[in-house]
């Protein structure tokens, strides 16, 4: 019955209802009620992405301990699937493009979605070490001056109290899935994370760590279309905003050192 308790427990740490934990999973309703009164127990696979979802290990789901530890550095149970040269044994770089990213969402777990997207190896020597890779397609303005359409090549994150204030980074998150944005480091205080972006008329918002899935940094990207760009005053008011960023954050920081 512990198993049972504790994932009713987490559930409701959440504020989710049954039905919400099993679209959540892929699951009825009646199976997570089955499981919350003993009936059944979930398979491993189920196990796996409860233990994800609410934050914890599955050792600390299934032994009713009691605890439910805040785990800040993102280094819960978190299964990274990565696709495989079959020849060489080296890991692809797997490209999501714009219009896979909803799927991303509910498939970066799945190895057969991860392999049926765009893979390529990256031969220049900035990307000689290895690192499991992975290019974004991003689409909006949010981070002028890199354009819509462009391709960012970014390395997992392993753990979260590692991103460093005022650099990009790829942020998938259970509501808004996949965003690009420059990172504000409050994990260790607050437990958030601030998202930036570098175009003005967008207003920054935070994150908290249960609602981080995965995080990859920013190395570079690719833009295709070298004709289109934005406009001077754009990158000029993205610049000044910048700026402004990185004053806030120090005087946040500054604050914190005071308190």
């Amino acid at each position: 019955m512990a198993l049972a308790e504790q994932i009713k427990k987490y559930r409701k740490a959440k504020g989710w209802t049954q039905a919400q934990l099993a679209d959540r999973l892929g699951l009825s309703r009646a199976q997570v009620g089955s499981y919350e009164e003993g009936r059944a127990e979930p398979r491993l696979d189920s196990l796996k992405a409860m233990a994800q979802l609410f934050g914890c290990s599955i050792d600390a789901l299934v032994s009713g301990d009691g605890r439910a530890p805040q785990e800040l550095s993102g280094q819960r149970l978190r299964v990274l699937t990565v696709a495989v040269d079959p020849k060489e044994g080296r890991e692809r770089v797997t490209v999501v493009p714009v219009k896979a990213a909803a799927g991303y969402l509910g498939g970066y777990g799945d190895l057969d979605f991860i392999e049926a997207l765009p893979q390529f190896a990256l031969p220049l020597p900035e990307f000689a070490h290895e690192e499991t890779r992975r290019v974004f397609q991003i689409q909006g303005d949010s981070m002028l001056p890199v354009l819509p359409g462009s391709y960012v090549i970014s390395s997992y994150v392993q753990d979260w109290r590692s991103i460093k204030t005022n650099e990009c980074y790829v942020f998938l998150t259970q509501e808004q899935g996949v965003v690009f944005k420059r990172a504000v480091n409050r994990i260790e205080a607050s437990g958030h994370v601030d998202l930036v972006s570098d175009n003005p008329i967008y207003e920054p918002y935070s994150v908290h760590v249960d609602d981080l899935i995965e995080v990859w940094k920013v190395q570079g990207f690719i833009q295709l279309d070298l004709n289109a760009r934005p406009s001077m005053d754009q990158v000029i008011l993205a610049r000044l905003e910048n700026l402004q960023s990185e004053v806030h954050a120090l005087r946040r920081s500054l604050n914190q050192h005071v308190a």
